[in-house]
């Protein structure tokens, strides 16, 4: 079965975490940020001389983070984040310090004190990374695509870089920095700043980042990394043996810049290159200033998935130029990024084209709010994370309700002046972070100017500070996704798949198409789907996926070898997650989930391994 030549956006872009049950009270309107323990708010932390070594034999970092500081308020002393680290030494101004690493706490990690001066001006940090950073991935080279060399990537976000970088760890804390990494011989080291596009005879590596950016945008990747380009401004990494069909699949990224620009306004970060990780990269991607994390599983070998790098860049502008202050309101990067996205999908394919990504978002949005419990103030736009794991946060409600009423802004004022509104906010708040409330406030004054019938229509209470799904939600136009509907009704009124009308559907109307079927099909029902549209075999991530959650249901075993090949050989949460919750709700299919597991967690990515493994291993 060929399918069509763009697909999914929002459901392939770094994607949020499975949501959680929780109840929590009105988050404070101040931006105290509760999921660092630095006192970067009183000291100012400007910029990073970072010169490490990367082990990737011993799986260890080692090194030294030079900070850059401003002790306006004559603070008796600098405290920074870490997590898991080995501290060896300090320097202030060039003397050794003593300090002391408080006790972890959880989620946070530990405090670094470091006595200090009323003028001190630097503070070096001698360290080594530990055995469970959360942020690094460390791959053996069978874990690889090509199965060479050895490969690192690290993963950041939410509050992951203290893992590899004892550093001021919250989003609204922005600096500067300049990196020396060595590597072993051979191998390219890449970072979220200016970059080498080849390897080069002394294995060490020079980057700079002048324009500050938060602790969570920092990102390494280290292997047997090749480059090539698309156009002057954008161009791709990935290992040897993927990177020509990772540059046929990725044609189209420059037009994808070009066409924001023409949206919200220049990019500011000079290049935007994109590198695809190996197989356990454990999200879609990851929005890393200059450089792009991106799975493998985009990959489909028709340009099919790769509309995911039009989240990735989106966030260019809403979550890298404009910060959320705290992660309490993620939604003001996830929502404005869905919302943006949207649109460069509906400029380059077309209104419809993006009815069907809006109202594939709006049923993961009913999903997230049935699993999380309509009442619950966790599906509030403004969340209180107080006392909790910052990625309890990252469910679809900051992406598709914080999009949503960005949408019904925009319905309710019109597009050309909500446009022009988007422009002025990002310029007005370019490398500067906000909070709702601020937002809230910046939206009053720039566009609603106070006008209660604007106000009544919108309902901003409801959607930020409301729960579940508000009354004045808009929906999309169905127009394609009812020719969809006729069909999967007329497969269930009997008539063959090969009678069907599916000619020219992209990833869309297929995963309408399935997901809408009933709970459980007949063996002979996913027999003949299957014959016809040879879906156990589909090179679609997102279509096989859902095929599999559907086969374990239907107890449709054909499929049982694929899947085991596709759990083998995918790393990303949001497709393992589902497969195994579906496994583990039978006590039939739980011996198989557990096998599976043991077999394959080694190829997953620690935030991966955390999520299933209180899953999987629970009796």
């Amino acid at each position: 079965m060929a399918f069509a030549l763009l697909s999914l956006v929002a459901l392939n872009a770094c994607e949020p975490k499975p949501a959680k049950e929780g109840s929590v009270a009105v988050a404070p309107a101040a931006a105290k940020d509760l999921h660092t323990q630095s006192n970067a708010d009183s000291i100012a932390v400007s910029h990073l001389d970072l010169d490490i070594n990367v082990d990737l034999a011993g799986k260890r970092i080692s090194g030294t983070a030079l900070w850059t500081i401003d002790n306006k308020n004559k603070l008796k002393e600098l405290k920074l984040d870490t997590y898991d680290l080995t501290i060896d030494s300090v320097l202030v101004d060039g003397k050794k310090a003593p300090h002391t690493l408080a006790p972890a706490l959880p989620h946070l990690g530990s405090a670094l004190h470091i006595p200090i001066g009323d003028n001190a001006k630097q503070v070096a940090v001698y360290y080594k990374t530990g055995a469970n950073a959360r942020a690094l991935q460390w791959l053996d080279p069978q874990q690889t695509h090509d199965k060479k060399s050895p490969f690192l990537y690290t993963q950041s976000e939410s509050i992951y870089a203290r893992s590899w970088i004892p550093c001021p760890d919250g989003p609204g804390i922005r600096y500067s920095y300049a990196a020396r990494v060595t590597v072993p011989k051979g191998l390219l080291a890449l970072m979220s700043a200016e970059n080498p596009q080849q390897v080069n005879d002394s294995s060490v590596y020079h980057f700079k980042m002048e324009t500050p950016v938060p602790a969570y945008l920092m990102a390494l990747a280290v292997g047997d990394i090749q480059f090539r380009p698309i156009n002057e401004r954008t161009g791709v990494y990935a290992e040897p043996g993927m990177i020509d069909k990772v540059r046929n699949e990725f044609e189209d990224v420059g037009k994808m810049v070009t066409t924001a620009e023409q949206l919200y306004g220049p990019y500011r970060w000079g290049r935007y290159d994109v590198i695809v990780l190996p197989p356990g990269f454990p999200i879609g991607g990851m929005e890393n200033p200059r450089l792009t994390f991106c799975t493998p599983t985009v990959i489909a070998g028709d340009r099919s998935l790769v509309s995911l790098i039009a989240h990735e860049l989106a966030h260019s502008w809403s979550g890298n130029l404009v910060t959320n202050a705290t992660w309490n309101d993620f939604w003001l990067n996830e929502g404005f990024t869905v919302y943006f996205e949207r649109r460069i999908m509906e400029q380059l394919m077309g209104k419809t084209y993006s009815d069907m990504l809006w109202e594939l978002g709006y049923q993961d949005l009913q999903t997230a709010v049935d699993e999380i419990g309509p009442k619950s103030p966790d599906t509030w736009l403004k969340l209180n994370l107080t006392g909790r794991d910052p990625d309890d946060g990252l469910t679809d409600i900051a992406y598709e309700k914080g999009s949503l009423l960005l949408e019904t802004i925009e319905r309710t004022v019109g597009r050309q002046q909500f446009d022009k509104f988007l422009n002025d906010y990002f310029n007005d708040h370019a490398f500067k972070t906000i909070t709702t409330e601020q937002f809230l406030a910046y939206l009053d004054e720039h566009l609603l100017h106070g006008d209660s019938t604007l106000y009544k229509k919108i309902d901003i209470k409801a959607w930020v500070y409301g729960p579940g799904i508000p009354a004045n939600c808009p929906r999309a136009d169905m127009e394609r996704f009812t020719k969809v509907d006729a069909e999967r009704t007329k497969f269930l009124n009997g008539t063959a798949p090969a009678q069907l009308t599916t000619t020219g559907w992209t990833t869309h109307e297929w995963l309408h198409f399935l997901r809408k079927m009933p709970a459980t099909l007949t063996d002979a029902q996913m027999k003949a789907l299957d014959e016809q549209y040879k879906l156990t075999n589909t090179g679609n991530s997102e279509i096989a996926d859902l095929w599999f959650v559907m086969s374990i249901r239907a107890g449709y075993k054909a499929a049982y070898p694929a899947m085991e090949q596709f759990l083998s050989t995918v790393g990303r949460r949001k497709f393992l997650q589902p497969l195994y919750a579906e496994m583990m709700k039978t006590p039939a299919n739980q011996p198989m989930a557990r096998n599976l597991y043991t077999k394959y967690r080694g190829n997953y990515h620690p935030l991966a391994q955390e999520t299933l493994d209180k899953m999987v291993n629970k009796k």
